[in-house]
């Protein structure tokens, strides 16, 4: 039989655009010979559609359009995911549509309630197995995390499947491409069945979706694979059916396996333009520092967006140097992005000379230093009011974990596209970008960062050098251990104590700042919450 995976990249609470999608991906598939066309999970509502589940006329909504696909199911059949409410309890939920109606119906039984999932807050398990018979095959319908765990697809093996078929939001972190083959690659060997992965893709809010669905032989071999970060329509022929059988369309060659640095800078450029889009945005504005953060960003929002959408701003002050000036330039003409300059010296003499009778007699500090950083915010969010553009944060993970950032100054923005990014990732990216051309300067590469909000600043002037801080990071913030865990593994004592107490005092900075494109297992905000209010320093 031959199956096609529609790979598509659906908007949460669109049940009209979700529809019309599926019913295109249908006309596809039945044009390419296909019997049976599979969708994402919660295809109908957009994944995850959160306490938009809340509302009975959302799932009405949501399961007339199921009627309105399963009415088109004349000529080939499809696996759609939507909301089900059964038995008086909501389901996430697949169906099983042709000859015109639902034929049967399975419910998720596995609920992941981790990390950037809470679906026992929305959904009720299901608990049985469904198994159908179509197109001379057995096929038995899953739901995402129900082929993590091993027992689903043994049952359904027990129970004669030929095909075990999973539809998915399976959000992308760095790594989990190759995690994902393994364990799917181990549930079709095992057992000795077909397995028919499609994932959803694109980005919703900070998650981001990778597609690369995926068929695996009873032996665990590949025998189709979709592209990745992009819409596809997967065509594969199970159980053996002729590949040359008159009037049907070849199959295309496996797309290849992107991973690393690639896999990363991939999701970034889909997220981010995937924002943009899907709120109603068409360009977006950043301040060019002459850094590395914002030419990072700068060239990730060009390649998502296209160079004529991307407006840069070059905001020197007293305390820029000649340098940074020429480095943001050069970034704009290299990436072929407007760029204006606005002095933010005027701004901030006057805020200076309004202040000067109530600071008189005291030090400057980062006062001072803060308020530069809050002129050039309110400069951005001008632009944004005045032309409509999206503003994009450009500050990482490393500083924003230990509050080294300013609110409404550099915080401010829509999104911030490497609030999941650590420096030292930073970096990977930016020469992975350059890999075949110097986009980003190499003076920009090679200068120790600086905030240049005094004379001579730099960031090891507050922070440990990025490696080391980066190390203590990713222990605290990633793997939750302890300051003597931290320490156990060959930190300094002091350094410890002081970067987990940061970490901990920044809270309240990271809760009002904008959401970042989730691209590791703990991102603030999505996976990593705590409490503002806390003394706990254990």
């Amino acid at each position: 039989m031959r199956i096609a995976l529609a790979q598509i990249n659906t908007v949460v609470g669109d049940i009209t655009g979700n529809t019309a999608k599926v019913l295109d991906a249908l006309s596809g598939g039945a044009r390419a010979g296909a019997e049976l066309v599979v969708f994402p999970e919660l295809t109908l509502t957009g994944y995850p559609p959160e306490n938009l589940l809340g509302r009975a006329q959302f799932v009405m909504d949501n399961r007339e359009a199921l009627a309105r696909v399963a009415s088109a199911c004349e000529d080939v059949a499809a696996i759609v995911g939507f909301a089900d409410r059964a038995e008086g309890a909501l389901r996430n939920a697949a169906a099983l549509c042709y000859d015109g109606r639902v034929q049967a119906v399975y419910h998720k039984r596995h609920l992941p309630n981790y990390g950037a999932f809470d679906e026992k807050r929305y959904f009720e398990p299901g608990h049985e197995l469904e198994v159908v018979s179509f197109g001379g095959l057995r096929i038995a319908m899953t739901i995402c995390e129900d082929v993590w765990m091993p027992d689903v697809v043994a049952q359904a093996a027990c129970a004669g499947a030929d095909l075990v078929v999973n539809i998915s939001a399976s959000p992308l972190h760095a790594g989990k491409g190759a995690e994902r083959v393994a364990v799917l690659r181990s549930r079709a060997a095992d057992n000795g069945v077909w397995l028919a992965y499609c994932n959803l893709v694109g980005g919703q809010d900070e998650l981001v979706f990778d597609g690369r669905s995926v068929v695996f032989s009873p032996e665990g071999e590949v025998m189709a694979r979709a592209t990745g970060f992009a819409e596809d329509l997967l065509l594969a022929d199970v159980g053996g059916m002729p590949r040359g059988a008159p009037g049907v369309v070849p199959l295309a060659p496996l797309a290849p396996i992107v991973s690393g640095t690639e896999e990363v800078y991939s999701a970034l450029v889909l997220g981010l333009g995937d924002y943009v889009r899907k709120n109603g945005f068409t360009d977006v504005v950043l301040g060019l520092s002459g850094g590395i953060d914002s030419a990072l960003v700068a060239a990730i929002a060009t390649d998502a967006l296209g160079a004529a959408h991307v407006h840069g701003v070059i905001m020197p002050s007293r305390y820029s140097s000649p340098g940074s000036i020429e480095d943001a330039l050069a970034l704009a003409t290299n990436l072929g992005i407007e760029v204006m300059e606005l002095s933010i010296e005027p701004a901030f003499s006057a805020m200076l000379d309004t202040l000067q009778p109530v600071f008189e007699g005291r030090e400057s500090d980062v006062t001072e230093e803060n308020l530069q950083a809050r002129v050039r915010g309110m400069l951005l969010m001008a632009l944004s009011n005045k032309f409509g553009w999206l503003v994009l944060s450009t500050g990482n993970k490393s500083e924003i974990s230990v509050g080294y950032s300013t609110l409404y100054g550099d915080m401010v923005g829509g999104i911030a596209p490497l609030k999941d990014v650590f420096k030292t990732r930073v970096w990977e990216l930016a020469r992975w970008r350059n890999r075949d051309a110097e986009i980003i300067p190499a003076s920009t590469m090679a200068k120790p960062p600086s905030a240049e909000l005094r004379q001579n600043q730099t960031d090891q002037d507050a922070l440990p050098p990025y490696d080391e801080l980066d190390a203590i990071l990713a222990a605290y913030v990633v793997d939750e251990l302890s300051p003597e865990e931290i320490v156990a593994h060959g930190h300094d004592e002091d350094t410890v104590k002081r970067v987990c107490r940061m970490v901990d005092l920044a809270e309240y900075k990271r809760r009002q700042g904008p959401l970042g494109i989730r691209v590791t297992t703990k991102a603030f905000g999505r996976d990593r919450r705590m409490p503002v209010t806390n003394r706990y320093r254990g």
